[in-house]
């Protein structure tokens, strides 16, 4: 296997029978999208859209709705492979394939399209070899025969394009996310062995921030982690500011990076609830002590409490 395939090969992108060619930022492409092009809205009669979470809240915002809402009238989750994470994608109209959001005029939110739209029609390859702990990204350029972009008279390289599209703030704030996804992929403790309640909690930190929001409102929260009242103020009021915290906690909760600070013997009282022992030893491994201040069960904590009630 090529390196480029290998790399390809660890793409959070779900599975494609194409294996496509690489770009850089700097590569020129032929296009333009238009109201007056013969193939307007022709991408948006069939889709099928991946969101990160800066997507839905900028469209749940727009749409003046709660995270909670969103997803259940919009999306639908998909796992990126067995048994693993799951990624979010556009529930298209009932009983067809376009976007709700299409519309005879073009796309009906626009200014808050997702992150895939904009890109359209290059596609961003975010990658990370296994012996390797930074990502790479790169490019790929997509065509269709029903688009006709590609034959327009107008030329740019893929910076500008991004630039152009408003890619650069949607990116930078979609990485942390992407960055969980190649890990999970390539390297996460957890593969192929995620307990119910980790991708439950994977799910709600990354997506449903409004539903994170109360959870970090909770008793259970507040009696585990020393937050000051500033962050608190700021994560109660700003979706952003939550949905980077919430990027820390799938962190700290699932890979022991821990940079939120536990309350003094807040794990010992949790144990204590649950009928556990006490940690003697301080240094006791930390993926246990983040996981069971949240009384979510580690990988077969789940079978061992079902036998402990039988």
């Amino acid at each position: 296997m090529s390196d480029d395939e290998k790399l390809i090969e660890d793409s959070p992108i779900p599975d494609s029978p194409v294996v496509p060619n690489q770009l850089s930022g700097d590569a020129v492409i032929q296009f333009r999208c238009h109201k007056d092009i013969d193939c307007f809205n022709a991408c948006c009669r069939n889709i099928d859209i991946m969101l990160t979470p800066y997507d839905i809240i900028r469209l749940k915002q727009r749409l003046g709705i709660t995270s909670t809402e969103f997803l259940r009238q919009y999306t639908y989750p998909f796992e990126f492979s067995k048994d693993s994470v799951a990624g979010v994608k556009f529930k298209p109209v009932e009983d067809g394939t376009a976007c709700q959001f299409m519309t005879d005029e073009g796309c009906s939110v626009y200014e808050d399209r997702p992150t895939a739209c904009r890109y359209y029609p290059v596609g961003l390859l975010s990658t990370r070899r296994q012996d390797e702990n930074f990502d790479r990204s790169s490019y790929a350029l997509v065509e269709e025969d029903h688009c006709h972009g590609h034959f327009e008279d107008r030329k740019l390289t893929i910076d500008e394009y991004r630039k152009e599209q408003g890619l650069e703030e949607y990116d930078e704030m979609s990485r942390p996310w992407r960055q969980q996804i190649l890990k999970v992929r390539s390297a996460g403790p957890y593969i192929g062995r995620m307990s119910k309640t980790s991708l439950q909690f994977f799910f709600m930190a990354n997506y449903d921030v409004d539903r994170l929001r109360e959870f970090i409102k909770s008793e259970g929260f507040s009696t585990t982690y020393d937050v000051d009242q500033e962050t608190m103020d700021e994560l109660l009021r700003d979706d952003v500011a939550l949905m980077k915290f919430g990027d820390r906690m799938i962190r700290q909760i699932m890979y022991a990076e821990e940079t939120i600070p536990m309350k003094k013997d807040a794990l010992d009282v949790h144990l204590e609830r649950r009928g556990k022992h006490k940690i003697e030893n301080k240094h006791e491994d930390a993926q246990t002590r983040s996981m069971e201040a949240y009384d979510m069960p580690l990988d077969g904590d789940e079978e061992a409490g079902k036998k402990d009630k039988e």
